[in-house]
C-alpha cells in the first residue's frame, strides 16, 4: 500500500506533536499508513512515542504498526518548542519540499503538510503567499487554476480570494477569477468526492447580496455574469446568496459547497461548526494535499495540549480523496 507522506511543519510548533497523537490513534481512527517527514529532534521534543527512521516511503507500510515511520530533514540545530527559529523554518520548507515531491512521483499517495509559520518563512525569503500557493507551483498549476478547499463534516467552503486585505478584496474579484474558481471546486468535488455534478453555491460580497444595487454593484458586475457562464458551461452554479443565511443547519442542505468572496467569509463559519476536524484540501493539483485548518500554535508547543483531530481528519480525507481519484479516472477513461 502507497502510503501518505506528512510533513512536519515548523519544528518548533504543535505539528510534530499532533503527527505523534494521530499515529497513537491510528487503529481508533483506522488510518492507512503514513509516515512524517521532517526534523527527527521536534518529535522527541515533544512525544514520547516509537519512531521508526525509513530510508525511502516503501519502508513505511512494513513500520507503521509498530513506531511512526519517519523521513528525517535535519533543521541543523536542536529543537526548542515555542521558540521558531530561521533554522527551524528552512527545515519546514525543506520537508514541505521533499514531501511534495515524493507525491508528484507517485511514491506517496498523498501529501498532508503540517502548520508553517509564514511570517518566519518570508523571513528566509518564502515569496508565496503560502503553502497551498507554494504546492501549485511545484505541481505546475497556474494559481487561478488551483483552489483552496476547507471541508468539514457538514460544510466545504472555498474562499475566491485568501490572504489579501479586505479592502483590496473589490479590486481583485473579476468575473475570469469567479468562473475559475468554480470551476476549479466543480471539477475538485468530482474528483475528490465522487460527486459528479455537484451544486455551487455562490455568496454576496456585501451585505444582503447587495440589495440589487443599493448596498454595492460587485453581485450585478461579476457574480451573476460569472454563474451564468458557469451555468452555459453546464455547472450547478446558484446564487448569489446573502452571506448570513447561507451556513445555518437547512441552508447547508441546498448546496455542495460554498463559494465565497473573501477569506474569513469562508473560513467562519467553517471553523464555528468544525473548528478540530476541519480540513485544508488543495483542488485543481495533480496530486492530494490536505492540510489542518490551523496554525502552528507557538504557545502552546511543547506543553502537551495540543488536539490532533484536525490532522487525524487531514489524513482520512487524504486517504479518502486518492481513492476517489482511482475511481474518478477509471470512469473517464471508460
Amino acid at each position: 500500500m502507497t502510503p501518505i507522506a506528512v510533513s512536519l511543519g515548523d519544528p518548533a510548533g504543535i505539528g510534530p506533536e499532533i503527527t505523534g497523537k494521530s499515529w497513537a490513534r491510528r487503529q481508533t481512527y483506522d488510518l492507512k499508513p503514513f509516515f512524517a517527514v521532517g526534523d527527527p529532534g521536534s518529535l522527541s521534543a515533544v512525544w514520547d512515542g516509537p519512531v521508526e527512521r525509513i530510508g525511502s516511503p516503501d519502508e513505511a507500510a512494513a513500520a507503521f504498526d509498530r513506531a511512526l515511520p519517519l523521513l528525517a530533514v535535519e533543521s541543523g540545530e536542536q529543537t526548542k518548542p515555542g521558540f521558531p527559529t530561521p533554522e527551524g523554518a528552512r527545515c519546514a520548507l525543506d520537508s514541505l519540499e521533499l514531501a511534495v515531491g515524493l507525491a508528484r512521483s507517485g511514491a506517496a499517495q498523498a501529501v498532508v503538510t503540517g502548520p508553517v509559520s509564514k511570517n518566519r518563512l518570508y523571513d528566509i525569503g518564502f515569496s508565496h503567499a503560502g503553502q497551498t500557493e507554494f504546492v501549485a507551483e511545484r505541481c505546475g498549476v497556474a494559481r487561478e487554476n488551483a483552489a483552496m478547499m476547507l471541508a468539514g463534516p457538514s460544510l466545504k467552503t472555498v474562499p475566491i480570494t485568501t490572504h489579501i486585505p479586505l479592502r483590496d478584496v473589490p479590486d481583485v474579484i473579476s468575473v475570469e477569477l469567479i468562473v475559475n474558481k468554480g470551476r476549479a471546486a466543480a471539477r475538485g468535488m468530482a474528483r475528490n468526492f465522487g460527486i459528479a455534478n455537484p451544486r455551487l453555491a455562490f455568496a454576496g460580497l456585501n451585505p444582503h447580496a447587495g440589495e440589487f444595487g443599493a448596498l454595492g454593484r460587485e453581485e450585478i458586475d461579476f457574480l451573476e455574469p460569472a454563474i451564468v457562464q458557469l451555468r452555459e458551461e453546464g455547472y450547478d452554479a446558484r446564487g448569489p446568496f446573502a452571506a448570513d443565511t447561507m451556513f445555518h443547519e437547512a441552508a447547508r442542505t441546498q448546496y455542495d459547497v460554498a463559494l465565497c468572496l473573501y477569506h474569513d467569509q469562508a473560513l467562519i463559519p467553517l471553523k464555528t461548526l468544525h473548528f478540530d476536524e476541519g480540513v485544508n484540501l488543495t483542488l485543481g493539483l495533480p496530486i492530494v494535499r490536505t492540510s489542518p485548518d490551523h496554525g502552528t500554535a507557538f504557545e502552546i508547543a511543547g506543553e502537551d495540549k495540543a488536539n490532533p483531530g484536525a490532522t487525524i481528519a487531514a489524513i482520512s480525507l487524504a486517504s479518502f480523496c486518492a481513492e476517489q481519484r482511482v475511481i474518478y479516472e477509471g470512469s473517464v477513461a471508460a
